[in-house]
């Protein structure tokens, strides 16, 4: 059979000496691997384990629900947010009415890199939006994501050096293998037709595309939000209003 991993995560109430080699040793016995353990925010602890059979998981699962100092929260194969809580002893924040959104702040770059870089080495079609202020490391996040998945990136529009509006792309440019990076504003209120059209041809390719400033692009272009996997915030501090007037008024009188 063949080996799986699965994510574990326990909330300690009374935090005694031993219980942490009690839990291994169970496990140990169940044959049940520990590839990573670590604590997840205050009192929680994730664990990513790995064995080659459901059932022990189930018996192990029973187990520790009549240990009276944990409660189990959650015991199922792993989510990327699972993987990377445990890596980075931290949570995403995720919108609790919107699931395809997360949120980070400029403190949690990290976080955020190693999340862009999982997400990026996925193979076919992908839209991310990126919302964000300027200034707050959005496209520095996306090149350092590309190169956690040893992808190239190809910037498609963009205000990073000086505007970019491309009208055409290099052949190897062109490769779906690419991260295209698309400026949500540049491409749609300062952008000619030939710029549209290869805009188009690139959102068609089974490619992974990352979109700043999302909510401009969807009000501004014939594309909508069912077409974005993942939406994602980046604000310097939690309590950063993102706000697109001060961004756009330069635009439009242009």
């Amino acid at each position: 059979m063949e080996m799986k991993q699965w994510y574990m995560e326990y909330k300690i109430h009374k935090n005694r000496p031993g219980l942490l080699g009690d839990i291994a040793s169970l496990m140990g016995m169940l044959e049940i691997n520990i590839i990573t353990i670590n604590g997840v925010e205050d009192r929680t602890r994730g664990l990513l384990l790995q064995t080659n059979d459901e059932e022990k998981i189930e018996v192990m699962g029973k187990m520790l629900s009549k240990v009276d100092n944990i409660t189990i929260n959650a015991l199922r194969p792993p989510k990327l947010v699972d993987i990377l809580a445990v890596r980075h002893g931290r949570y995403i924040e995720r919108d609790s009415d919107d699931r395809k959104t997360f949120r980070f702040t400029r403190d949690e770059l990290g976080l955020l890199v190693d999340f862009l870089g999982e997400i990026f080495k996925r193979e076919g079609n992908q839209v991310i939006g990126l919302r964000g202020m300027p200034r707050v490391g959005k496209t520095e996040s996306i090149i350092a994501g590309s190169v956690c998945s040893n992808k190239r990136w190809t910037f498609v529009s963009s205000t990073l050096l000086r505007q970019t509006v491309r009208s055409q792309l290099s052949e190897d440019e062109m490769s779906p293998n690419n991260v295209f990076i698309i400026d949500g504003i540049v491409s749609t209120l300062r952008s000619n037709e030939k710029h549209y059209m290869l805009l188009q041809e690139i959102m068609a390719m089974p490619s992974t595309k990352v979109i700043e400033h999302p909510d401009i692009f969807i009000r501004e272009s014939q594309y909508d939000y069912n077409d974005f996997n993942v939406i994602i915030e980046l604000r310097t501090t939690p309590e950063e209003e993102i706000s697109y007037e001060a961004i756009t008024s330069g635009y439009v009188d242009f």
